[in-house]
């Protein structure tokens, strides 16, 4: 019920998506009259939906503390507690972010070996491939461990979107050298260095202006960098486009030379728009919980639910825990290894 055009493009998107995916099966959370109404248009959807009635909704102005108070009631609320039950694979969402972020942390909890969940994203990239950012905004502040499981959670997920052996990995910072940065930058990066043996290559750090260069599969960062990163790399893209538009209608020539890289710009465009990269998840919960942009078109919203249905099928969180397992355990012995000659000479 969510989003800027609430019911009517999530049941598009959920359609679109179900004629990429035929295998996905929908549970549709929200007001049941509207629902039944809106499938009118989309009769393939509906053969292959479940409708959960929910009396109440959480606005986009709503505080994560109330809507928490609410959950049992609101679409967002039914629809995460279907993942814990076991009544759906994953939830997705074009509702308010803090809402979905503090209900989906309270009902699923986080993972064990998890302090905190990270909002990841894929966004667009200079290389043959997108890129993944973590944290967008779920924790404004982030010590050492956090850094760690954030770049832990990334690659795997990374492993799973772009099918990625060995993600490269790298820390955004404010310089690449090893002097840069706050304490906890730098002791992350210190203990990524160490652990040579997991399923990432870690590169160090990048700064924010090669972000999109491809040069890194997984951007790791605090969520009040990343949020502002985000923002800067959407408005940056808003900004391009619309210059364009108004260079190409400043005058005759410049409408014909419109014409004439139009390709182009229809490239540029589409590598652009936000609705081919939606979908952003929350990283380290016991279930998985997909974020649409609010704004985003049925294209997008079928996008979201293809990460989600990615995520489920390439069993995103026991690959997390897995990996992170390997990381404790290989920090344990090495730190078994150096205590060892200490020891001896006692």
């Amino acid at each position: 019920m969510g989003g800027d055009e609430g019911l009517a493009v999530m049941l598009a998107g959920a359609a679109l998506a179900r004629s990429r995916w035929p295998g996905l099966t929908f549970l549709l959370v929200g007001d049941e009259t509207a629902i039944r109404a809106g499938l009118l248009k989309h009769p393939n959807l509906a053969t292959v939906s479940e409708i959960a009635h929910a009396p109440d909704v959480i606005g986009g102005s709503d505080k994560p503390a109330q809507a928490i108070r609410r959950a049992k009631t609101t679409s967002m609320g039914i629809a995460i507690d279907a993942v814990k039950t076991g009544k759906a694979g994953a939830a997705v969402s074009a509702g308010n972010t803090g809402a979905l972020m503090a209900m989906a942390k309270l009902s699923l909890r986080t993972m064990p070996g998890i302090d905190r969940p990270a909002l990841a994203a894929l966004l667009p990239s200079l290389g043959s491939n997108d890129h993944v950012m973590l944290d967008l905004g779920a924790n404004t502040e982030c010590d050492t461990r956090n850094l760690v499981e954030f770049a832990v959670m990334g690659a795997a997920y990374a492993r799973i979107a772009m099918g990625l052996e060995r993600p490269r990995v790298r820390l955004l910072n404010i310089g690449t050298e090893d002097l840069k940065g706050t304490d906890e930058v730098r002791a992350a990066a210190a203990l990524l260095r160490q652990a040579t043996d997991l399923q990432m290559a870690f590169e160090g750090f990048v700064e924010g202006d090669k972000i999109s260069t491809g040069d890194t599969d997984v951007v790791v960062t605090d969520g009040f960098s990343g949020n502002i990163a985000l923002k800067t790399i959407e408005g940056t893209a808003r900004f391009v486009t619309d210059l364009l538009k108004r260079s190409f209608r400043s005058s005759f020539r410049s409408k014909m030379g419109f014409l004439i890289s139009r390709p182009a710009t229809e490239l540029l465009r589409t590598h652009l728009d936000p609705n081919n990269h939606n979908g952003a998840v929350f990283l380290g919960l016991n279930g998985v919980v997909v974020k649409s942009h609010g704004s985003a078109s049925d294209k997008g919203v079928a996008n979201a639910i293809g990460v989600a249905a990615k995520l489920v099928s390439n069993d995103i969180t026991r690959r997390i825990t897995d990996d992170l397992a390997h990381f404790t355990a290989y920090r344990a012995l090495t730190a078994a290894n150096a205590a060892a000659p200490k020891a001896a000479n006692e």
